[in-house]
């Protein structure tokens, strides 16, 4: 797998009622900022063959470092486990 630089991935839209919204940090990048404005997470796009995986990691205060939680086809459960891993 690898960054998809070649071709430009919009950003996903949260699922309705989901508590974050997304914002650039880098192309095919976005922190995940929950209700408080907290970044919480980043959501990486992935290309893998035609389709598009999506990457979620939080970064940990501890060891200041970014733990991979892990990729999924669906944005919505790459958020959702962003959310749900604190």
């Amino acid at each position: 797998m690898r960054l998809s630089e070649e071709r430009q991935i919009a950003a996903p839209t949260p699922a309705p009622g989901v508590p974050v919204r997304l914002a650039p940090a880098a192309p095919s990048l976005w922190r995940v900022i929950d209700r408080g404005g907290r970044v919480i997470g980043h959501l990486q796009a992935l290309t893998e063959g035609s389709g598009i995986r999506y990457r979620a990691r939080r970064f940990q205060a501890a060891t200041r470092a970014f733990l991979e939680l892990g990729e999924f086809w669906s944005a919505d459960d790459a958020i959702d486990c962003i959310r749900f891993a604190r």
